[in-house]
């Protein structure tokens, strides 16, 4: 069982940066690949970045990819997304969410869900 814990999220201008937090309980974190997902208001849940544990090769989604990067530390049980140039349209509760697939864009891939964290960006 891994339980996950979001943090960082908050209010910020278009252009600014966030830096986002998960940190999971569990030894086996670093056995996991992770991921980052969000949802908009009436929107689906959709893929944003993720990152492999044994290779540690990231993905991104189309629309974030030159401007949010993920990263992990396997020593303090964390991953992060660091979010860059940030646009109105990345309003959205932020997850992260862990598993052991390998489709990883896709959220059936993933077994452990955090509760999310809300990002706004304001013009």
């Amino acid at each position: 069982q891994v339980q996950l814990v979001e943090s960082g999220g908050g209010l910020v201008q278009a252009g600014g940066a966030l830096r986002l937090s998960c940190t999971a309980s569990g030894r086996t974190f670093s056995s996991y690949n992770m991921g980052w997902f969000r949802q908009a208001p009436g929107k689906e849940r959709e893929f944003v970045a993720a990152i492999f544990w044994r290779t540690g090769f990231t993905h991104y989604a189309d629309s974030v990819k030159g401007r949010f990067t993920i990263s992990r530390d396997n020593g303090r049980n964390t991953v992060y997304l660091l979010m860059n140039s940030l646009k109105l349209e990345d309003t959205a509760i932020y997850y992260c969410a862990a598993g052991r697939g390998v489709e990883v864009r896709n959220t059936y891939d993933y077994a452990f869900w955090g509760q999310g964290t809300q990002v706004t960006v304001s013009s």
